[in-house]
């Protein structure tokens, strides 16, 4: 299986662009996913530690705040549009919101659908908690709608919201398998979005789950593609990761966890 690794600019903000990009490239990582940059400054220097250490691009959309519809879109096209001028690879968008009406989350689809005939640039909507697909059965019912839709498969989300590991969900699951061109790969459980740290026994049965998950969405992809695909080892930091209730210190490294995740993938899956 032919898959690039991207590694999160989540988490490492604080790191320059130069640093962040150097050490995601030693690690093995063909590319990073992250959001529009604040300022010029930033954007350039950004751009131009990606070129220096050959790396690729996922954009990242996560802004969609605006709770008036109308507003909504225009701040969503805005920043369709501003990560295409990175040149990304594929853009990852929480698309719309959990309490929009069906009609207007496909109108933020189909926005996305236009942007990508237009650009060329694919739009992947994430499966997230608070956006248009937070859950396998609404989402099973926008792909059965919108076949040509396109997802990330972030799982984790899905088993917070059903608090379980989407046992008597197969169909949805199967469906949103063959959709899926992007995977954030995050082990989540029935009671969060992410275990504490999954190389310990404990939390073996939810890694295999979700090992499961990626090794169909992997098999239906490369039934009829050549493309490579993506997967970014998405581990957050607090309050995604547990820290200490004293001194609010990080209990592992998200940097190391996301390696491991990446590491453990490549030997899994067999990875050329």
């Amino acid at each position: 299986m032919n898959i690039l690794f991207f590694c999160p600019r989540w988490g490492s903000e604080a790191l320059p662009w130069d640093v962040f990009c150097s050490r995601a490239k030693q690690e093995g990582y063909n590319g990073i996913e992250g959001a529009y940059p604040q300022d010029e400054a930033e954007k350039t220097a950004m751009q131009q530690a990606l070129l220096k250490h050959n790396l690729l691009f996922i954009g990242q959309y996560w802004q969609s705040l605006e709770k008036d519809f109308e507003a909504h879109k225009i701040s969503y096209r805005q920043y369709l549009y501003r990560l295409a001028s990175l040149n990304p690879l594929k853009i990852d968008a929480q698309t719309g919101k959990d309490y929009f009406s069906f009609e207007q989350n496909k109108e933020l689809f189909l926005i996305a659908d236009a942007f990508t005939k237009e650009t060329g640039i694919s739009v992947v909507h994430e499966t997230h908690r608070n956006k248009a697909l937070f859950a396998a059965h609404v989402t099973h019912h926008f792909l059965s709608q919108i076949p040509d839709l396109k997802i990330t498969a972030d799982f984790s989300h899905w088993c917070v919201v059903a608090e379980s590991f989407l046992e008597d969900q197969q169909e949805a699951l199967e469906l949103a398998a063959q959709h899926a061109i992007h995977i954030h790969a995050r082990v989540g459980h029935t009671q969060a979005v992410q275990v504490p740290d999954p190389r310990l026994p404990e939390w073996e049965g939810a890694l295999k789950y979700h090992v499961k998950w990626w090794k169909l969405i992997l098999d239906f992809y490369f039934r009829t593609n050549t493309v490579p695909f993506t997967i970014t080892p998405e581990f957050g930091p607090a309050p995604y990761m547990q820290v200490h209730p004293d001194t609010k210190e990080p209990l592992i490294s998200q940097w190391e966890i996301n390696i491991w995740m990446m590491n453990y993938l490549k030997n899994a899956l067999n990875v050329l």
